[in-house]
């Protein structure tokens, strides 16, 4: 849950480093450093903090005139946060030295090993074990000794190594990690994640698990695993740079928000039939009768994807009526899932490289599981890996807090659900052009939604002084009462929980107090009775409620403090409306906390550790 940037080329390594590491630090902002050659010897700058600390740090010391270097911005794993601990590292000699993603599971033992060959150790790190080994294995040439690391080390990595030795020479391997290889006139560059050599270029390699890049001034050569030469495409990036700006907006989380109209629109574009009245999935490559043999769906995910997997569950039932269950990713191997060729399994990644969720995918196709993925990333492991894809049409997401991500991945499952549902027709034709004129106008009552923020920002700021707070629903609400609680919590730092509502007198009423926020969600008007009755439990203890409903739900304003009222859809698709105001809530408390709203303390965007 790191990033790595690389450079080697005609212009100053310095502030293409800087630059491209500023890009990334979504991906972890505990520390950063750079490597570079100052005069012929390699020389490493680094800090804990965020990556202001290391410019001001370069500034003072004077930037080196190189112009080749590797920098990384790291999310700790090993070791607490500081400047021993942070990336680059280096050998005994200061001759070498690596950054790397990811986690060397074997590390102990190499480096008890190392020791016993007389290396000496300074950081707390994993990391530290992979220069050492590249020293130990150095005979002349950089990519014979990352070879020789890659057939010892356990784990997951992205790692690439620099030699004083070899001046003109970057060496980069990834298992499990992402990297890409941007290709420019005369230059070269590494990253861990694309918009960070958009503003060079829009060529690259997308480097598979096992591969190896070289990187020299007359060219890239790529290697599998064995050393053996790879004939690789190159991949055509078709993002506008722009898009990884902030464009205006205080933070990359609210602008984010405010692109979900377009986000829906894109995603939903080019699977609906002209007509708009089926659903045309050309990525899905099941036949017919694959589809009908389906027994059980498993939906697998983590975090903020598993939310939309939780709703996943519900519409694929409602709509298809297959036997659904989902999994957090992290659990899934583990409890040993019942899975055939009659299964399938639903895998849901932001980033396409989430850990967990990649090992989740990997064992089901070991069970002989069919696995869709869902994924916001083209050419990421999930995507490549999984038998079929579906791309959320999100764009790039910077901030932390996933939240277009999110109602692409809702919009995914509503569109995969109807595609069964027509399939094996489990739900009349009718009924299906109704459902999808109701998807087709959330694009533009998200954007009246979002017309209206200003309801939401006063609600928030009259509750930023709370320490705790809850979210109820039932049916689909719960769902995105999971999603609202989880959201609030990341970046206000406020403790929130959310209850399907039914279960408040299971004890967790015993929490409600006199003034404690408690969020209920009533969009689900067949269950609106139950749920009243539940807001008049938490206001019989003197809570403070903040209602959602639909328009025209006039019952709901005699009974809580205060009312957000969202355009009427159909019941199936209010999930996507409901949790709009939900994340505008959570940003604006964060923002009058004084919270660092894109980058919450503790977390990263891209888990890529277990």
């Amino acid at each position: 849950m790191c990033g790595i940037v690389g450079y080697l080329g005609t212009q100053p390594a310095v502030p293409i480093l800087i630059e491209g590491l500023k890009k990334l630090e979504y991906r972890g902002y505990d520390s950063a450093g750079i490597a570079v050659l100052n005069g012929g010897n390699l020389t490493v700058t680094k800090s804990a903090g965020k990556i202001n600390l290391l410019e001001r740090l370069l500034q003072e010391e004077g930037c080196p005139d190189s112009h080749i270097g590797i920098g990384h911005t790291r999310w700790a794993t090993h070791g607490r946060p500081s400047d021993i601990n942070s990336h680059p590292h280096t050998d005994c000699t200061g001759e070498f030295a690596v950054v790397h993603n990811g986690i060397i599971e074997n590390y102990q033992s190499l480096k008890e090993w190392l020791q016993q060959e007389g290396h000496t150790f300074v950081s707390e790190t994993d990391t530290e074990v992979l220069p050492h080994l590249v020293e130990h294995f150095y005979r002349g040439d950089l990519e014979t000794a990352v070879l020789e690391v890659i057939s010892r080390v356990q784990g997951s990595y992205a790692m690439v190594a620099f030699t004083q030795k070899e001046p003109g020479k970057l060496v980069a391997v990834r298992k499990d990690s992402p990297l890409v290889v941007g290709l420019g006139e005369d230059e070269y560059f590494l990253a861990s994640d694309i918009p960070a050599i958009l503003n060079h270029t829009r060529r690259a390699y997308i480097l598979e698990d096992g591969e190896v890049a070289v990187l020299m001034a007359e060219g890239v050569q790529i290697l599998d695993q064995w050393g053996l030469p790879v004939d690789k495409p190159i991949f055509e990036v078709e993002w506008d740079a722009k898009a990884a700006e902030k464009g205006g907006y205080d933070h990359f989380m609210l602008k984010e928000i405010h692109e979900q109209p377009k986000a829906l629109k894109d995603t939903l574009s080019s699977r609906l039939t002209p007509d708009n009245r089926r659903i045309q999935l050309s990525e899905v490559k099941l036949t017919p009768q694959q589809i009908k043999n389906i027994r059980k769906v498993s939906i697998v995910a983590c975090g903020t994807a598993y939310h939309a997997g939780v709703v996943g569950k519900y519409v694929l039932e409602k709509l298809a009526r297959i036997p659904t269950e989902v999994d957090i990713a992290s659990e899934f191997r583990y409890r040993d899932p019942l899975l055939d060729e009659q299964t399938l399994v639903v895998v849901v990644s932001q980033s396409g490289e989430t850990a967990d969720t990649l090992a989740a995918l990997r064992e089901a196709k070991r069970k002989g599981a069919r696995v869709l993925a869902i994924t916001n990333v083209v050419g990421s492991s999930v995507s490549r890996e999984a038998d079929d894809v579906l791309y959320t049409w999100a764009g790039p997401e910077i901030a932390v807090a996933s939240t277009k991500a999110y109602t692409t991945q809702l919009i995914c499952m509503y569109l995969l659900g109807l595609y069964l549902a027509q399939v094996r027709e489990t739900l009349p034709e009718g009924e299906i052009e109704t459902i999808i004129d109701h998807l087709r106008q959330l694009p533009q009552q998200v954007q009246i939604i979002l017309d209206r923020e200003r309801v939401v920002k006063e609600i928030a700021e009259k509750y930023t002084q709370a320490e705790n707070c809850f979210f109820i629903g039932r049916g689909l609400d719960y769902a995105v009462a999971m999603e609202g609680s989880l959201k609030l919590k990341e970046i206000s730092y406020i403790h929130a929980e959310a209850y399907a509502a039914g279960e408040l007198k299971h004890g967790t009423l015993a929490l409600i107090v006199e003034g404690i926020p408690v969020l209920a969600i009533a969009t689900q008007e067949e269950l609106l009775e139950k749920t009243m009755s539940n807001v008049k439990e938490v206001k019989a203890r003197e809570a403070t409620v903040i209602g959602l409903a639909m328009e025209g739900n006039r019952e709901i304003k005699k009974s809580v403090d205060e009312v957000i009222y969202l355009p009427r859809t159909h019941a199936m698709l209010t999930s996507v409306l409901t949790v709009v105001p939900l994340q505008l809530l959570a940003y604006y408390a964060a923002v009058a906390r004084g919270t660092d709203v894109d980058q919450p303390r503790n977390l990263a965007k891209s888990v890529t550790v277990e």
